[in-house]
Order: C-alpha cells, then sequence, then structure tokens
C-alpha cells in the first residue's frame, strides 16, 4: 500500500509541476519575480527530479500485470526509436513559436517552414509515440498508468497549442502559417525544393540522432537496470 501511496504522490507532484505553471498569469508573474533565466532553470530542474521520482516510484509500485512482456513486445520501442530521436533532434528550436521547444522569439515565415512542414509539434509527437512504444513491453498497471498519463497529456497539448497560434495570429496569418505546416505529413520527405531549402538544418542533425540513440541503449540498464533490446 505504501508503495502505491508514493506512486500517486510522485503522479499528483508530476500533474501538480506542469499544471499549475500554465495556469493564467501564473508562469507570468514567476517570470517577472525571478527572471526568466532563473524561472526556467528552477522550472527546468524541478521537472526533471519529479520525472525521475515518478519514474522510480512506478518501478517500486506493486506488480499487477495487465498483459506479459515477449521478446516481441520489446522489438515495439526499439523499432519506433529512430522515428522518436529524430522528431527530438529536428523539434529542438524549431522556428514555430507555439509548440515545445520551439524557439519562442522566432518569427514564423510560411515561405519557409522547415521541419514544421512535417509536423509543427515533433516534440509531442515523439513523445506520443515514446509512451505507446513503450505500453507494449510494460504491460503492469504502474507501467500503463505512467507511459498512458504521458500519452495523453502531450495528445492534448497539441490543440491546445494550435489554438494559442490561432489567438497570437492575425485571420490571414493564421491561414498562411497552417497551411505551410502539419499535424504530420511526410510530404515535404519528397519535395526537392524543401529538401534544398533545409539541407544544412536537416542532415547535420542526423548524426546527433545517432549518438543519442546510441546513448539511449547505453545507459537503459544502467540507469533503468534492463536492457531495451528484444533478447
Amino acid at each position: 500500500m505504501t508503495d502505491w501511496l508514493e506512486f500517486a504522490a510522485a503522479l499528483a507532484a508530476f500533474f501538480a509541476s506542469h499544471l499549475l505553471p500554465a495556469r493564467p498569469g501564473v508562469r507570468e508573474r514567476l517570470v517577472a519575480r525571478l527572471g526568466r533565466p532563473v524561472y526556467f532553470a528552477l522550472y527546468g530542474t524541478v521537472s526533471l527530479l519529479v520525472l525521475g521520482w515518478l519514474i522510480l516510484a512506478a518501478g517500486r509500485a506493486p506488480f499487477v500485470e495487465l498483459w506479459p512482456q515477449t521478446p516481441a513486445t520489446r522489438w515495439v520501442p526499439n523499432l519506433s526509436a529512430p522515428v522518436v530521436w529524430t522528431l527530438v533532434v529536428q523539434g529542438i528550436g524549431l522556428p514555430w513559436p507555439w509548440t515545445l521547444g520551439g524557439r519562442r522569439s522566432a518569427a514564423f515565415d510560411p515561405e519557409r517552414p522547415g521541419f514544421a512542414a512535417i509536423t509543427r509539434h515533433p516534440l509531442l509527437i515523439a513523445l506520443m509515440l515514446w509512451s505507446a512504444a513503450h505500453l507494449f513491453p510494460n504491460g503492469d498497471l504502474a507501467h500503463v498508468i505512467l507511459f498512458g498519463t504521458f500519452f495523453g497529456l502531450s495528445l492534448a497539448a497539441i490543440p491546445m497549442f494550435d489554438a494559442r497560434a490561432r489567438r497570437a495570429l492575425a485571420p490571414d496569418e493564421a491561414r498562411a502559417a497552417f497551411g505551410a505546416t502539419a499535424l504530420f505529413s511526410l510530404r515535404p520527405l519528397v519535395d526537392a525544393h524543401w529538401l534544398k531549402q533545409n539541407e544544412d538544418h536537416l542532415f547535420p542533425r542526423l548524426l546527433a540522432v545517432v549518438a543519442l540513440w546510441a546513448a539511449a541503449l547505453t545507459l537503459h540498464p544502467i540507469l533503468l537496470g534492463e536492457s531495451p533490446l528484444p533478447l
């Protein structure tokens, strides 16, 4: 019972750390009082600490199996990993201010949408894919709640960010901006003009994708005590 209470407390702290700063006026008051760099440094630190606690608490919660883990289920997160890391790397600093990881100071140019032409929410799509993939080999109740929570929050955030963009843009600007971007589309990958326009940004980052993927495979058994490979 104590382990379930710890998991519930960690889950509540996770929700509070994300929902409370999102309330109208809360973040603005904190930024005004602390300064933008200090606020975001503190917010990032607290978020990481709470996330780490939540993951550890899920591992310590009583094991209630909903479906078994098999070598086949382990293939799902491994096969999705290249797509997830590509979305993460390409999404950091995206020139679309109204999303997780987007450059807040960016003035979006519909003529040069960058990776937003594939998806204007790459980090949120990555989190959804990562969460859904990890449900397959983690069929115990605590981890289903954990990964289901991540999936649900990232899914719910997409229309919230899109609504924020529409409020920030004039109607004509919004039509042009949303017309130049996509929720998710692979069409730009076969568009020679788009590839030429973005080659200096896209291809060097593929090296970072490989490096992060290799680091995740190496650190997974060290940090979480179990290899992610389907052996």
